[in-house]
């Protein structure tokens, strides 16, 4: 099935047949409005989040059950459904009407607190671990397999190595990957976001005001959460978070390799955009 075009309009349409009490709330595209999903504000104090394709699909009854629970035990707001949505208006998959989080994404922000963010993060990160986990959605196609080994994304881990040839020393990544495939969570599995990154960090006077984006949280391992660590914070500031955090070595270094992978494959799709996170996971391992 091919994308959708998920425009303002058909937002409006689709909010006004199944929500007629919102009709008469102004729709706003939220730019950058995202790739797993599309984003509009609705109103303001609401959003509308519509999956941009079949394989996002899964996360809208995910955040629907589980976000309600999550929320009142995370130390930042993070999106509450208000509202789910089903097919409608020429668009064929369930979506959802969310509160509306105030704030400007981890690139948007200038002035941020660096350390004051790591131990921002940290704090959310160790909450999340404390929600009981029982009956949750254990990793699996849902997360797009964080939270799982990634030992999942192998074969296309070591086919971007190829790939990418002397652009990168390969041999360090070599190492790095085994490394990270060398250990796996034995503890009881633990709530993860899935894909604490950049843009679905909200701050305010330089500091987390929310986290969004819950499509690829499920319960597991929960290294993933870590990537941040080489994607945003340097030298002392990821020590400092790794302090905060409080996971052990082994955690560490899977999420070393989950770093890695997701640099590689973002350097083989647009050459040169990755190159500094590629760079920095080879040069800087934390443990």
């Amino acid at each position: 099935m091919a994308m959708p075009e998920i425009t303002g309009e058909l937002v409006s349409r689709l909010v006004a047949a199944q929500f007629p009490e919102y009709a008469a709330m102004p729709v706003t595209r939220v730019e950058p409005g995202g790739v797993d999903n599309r984003t509009f504000r609705l109103g303001d104090e609401l959003s509308v989040r519509l999956p941009s394709a079949e394989g996002y699909v899964a996360s809208v009854a995910k955040e629907q059950r589980w976000l309600p629970e999550l929320a009142p035990r995370l130390p930042v707001p993070i999106p509450v459904p208000v509202a789910a949505g089903v097919p409608g208006e020429g668009y064929p998959w369930p979506w959802s009407i969310n509160r509306w989080l105030d704030g400007e994404t981890l690139l948007e922000h200038r002035h941020t607190d660096r350390e004051g963010l790591a131990r921002d993060i940290a704090a959310f990160i160790r909450a999340l671990h404390t929600v009981d986990a029982t009956d949750g959605p254990a990793a699996g196609p849902h997360s797009f397999y964080r939270g799982a080994p990634p030992a999942f994304y192998d074969a296309e881990t070591l086919a971007a190595i190829e790939t990418l040839g002397d652009r990168i020393d390969g041999g360090a990544a070599l190492r790095v990957w085994r490394t990270a495939l060398e250990s796996q969570w034995t503890a009881p599995p633990v709530w993860f976001h899935g894909d604490i990154a950049h843009g679905n960090l909200l701050l305010r006077d330089g500091r987390l005001a929310a986290v969004i984006d819950f499509g690829t949280s499920g319960v597991g391992d929960p290294a993933c959460d870590l990537v941040i660590a080489w994607t945003y914070f340097e030298g002392d500031e990821r020590q400092l978070l790794r302090d905060e955090v409080g996971l052990d070595d082994d955690t560490w270094r899977r999420a070393r390799g989950w770093a890695l992978w997701k640099a590689l494959i973002t350097e083989v799709a647009t050459p040169g955009s990755a190159m500094p996170v590629v760079t920095t996971v080879l040069d800087d391992a934390v443990v």
